[in-house]
């Protein structure tokens, strides 16, 4: 009996000795955590990954490393998160312009933007801002456009390069507004923007929190947001909705996983993206940066919102004839 007794305990602390590093692997998250932001440092969705980041950590007790990987208008970034070991130690926090737009506006973008990865949450939206120098003779939206269509207008509007959110959201305006304004691609949104100041061009779109410290320094006027509905940090700005019927063009921002990322894993992340954008110290510094934080939204509707704007940003693309090889 005691030899029998000596055998059994030996066993169990054999079974647990084996145990311990087993699960030791397999606890979530083990090591830090790599935040992939497709876009160069300072700009909006690098603020908002560095914010939901660092609460993303506090929430999972685990480190996360933003990852700035610009390049190709965020095509290399999201194609080395595509590429990353499916285990949820590399992610993805992109906007809709690079996710939605640039399938169709690259040949071939290197990423399928469905197949190759999993939705985990949708942070929050941007609207874009259609702004003017501040001699533009119009005050006020109605004024813009009645201006714009006048048979003798030949206005110029700025854009971050060809095939950016900005640019398109110019098409779509003239599309569905009947206007013709000329676009002026530069390389990037500072220098459009800084064209628009020194009246060298009279419009321009721009990202809000891009363009907020100019409108509140009286340097850029705010004609309209480009979102469905009005924003927060601007409510005395109408959309271009109120005057333009069914035009939106909101920029999202949200956390992707590589396809093939465990169920388990995608849950927790999704449980810990709701706990940290539930934390009322996240949600002051988002709206600071005039970002709009999303209302709850599953995987699935995440999923299908990305869908959605891969079919109308793809007819915007083709009717705008904007393509980069």
């Amino acid at each position: 009996m005691p030899r029998m007794r000596l055998a059994a305990a030996l066993t169990a602390c054999w079974i647990a000795w084996i145990g311990t590093p087993v699960a030791a692997q397999s606890a979530y998250p083990a090591k830090p955590i790599i935040l992939v932001v497709p876009q160069t440092a300072g700009g909006t969705n690098d603020i908002v990954g560095r914010l939901v980041g660092q609460k993303l950590g506090e929430v999972l007790q685990s480190g996360v490393v933003v990852d700035n990987r610009p390049g190709a208008g965020g095509n290399i970034g999201t194609q080395l998160v595509a590429k990353a070991p499916k285990d949820g130690y590399t992610l993805l926090m992109t906007i809709s312009s690079s996710q939605a737009i640039n399938p169709a506006l690259y040949r071939n973008p290197g990423f399928d933007p469905a197949r190759d990865f999993r939705p985990i949450a949708l942070v929050g939206a941007v609207p874009n801002v259609l702004l003017v120098n501040p001699t533009f003779p119009a005050q006020n939206l109605a004024e813009f456009l009645a201006t714009a269509r006048r048979k003798d207008a030949q206005y110029q509007y700025a854009s971050a390069g060809n095939g950016t959110l900005n640019h398109l959201l110019g098409e779509m305006l003239n599309s569905m507004a009947g206007l013709s304004l000329q676009h002026v691609p530069y390389k990037g949104v500072a220098p459009a923007i800084n064209d628009v100041i020194g009246g060298q061009l009279p419009v321009v779109f721009a990202s809000l929190p891009s363009a907020l410290p100019h409108i509140r320094a009286g340097k850029l006027r705010a004609i309209a947001v480009s979102g469905a509905q009005r924003s927060p940090v601007l409510p005395d700005v109408p959309t271009i909705g109120e005057a333009v019927t069914g035009y939106n063009g909101t920029l999202w921002i949200g956390l992707f996983a590589p396809a093939g990322v465990p169920q388990d894993v995608a849950t927790m992340l999704q449980d810990g993206v709701r706990k940290a954008l539930a934390n009322r110290d996240l949600r002051d510094k988002l709206d600071q940066q005039g970002v709009e934080i999303a209302p709850p939204t599953t995987p699935e509707q995440f999923a299908a919102l990305l869908q959605d704007d891969l079919t109308k940003w793809a007819r915007i693309v083709k009717s705008s004839g904007a393509a980069v090889d």
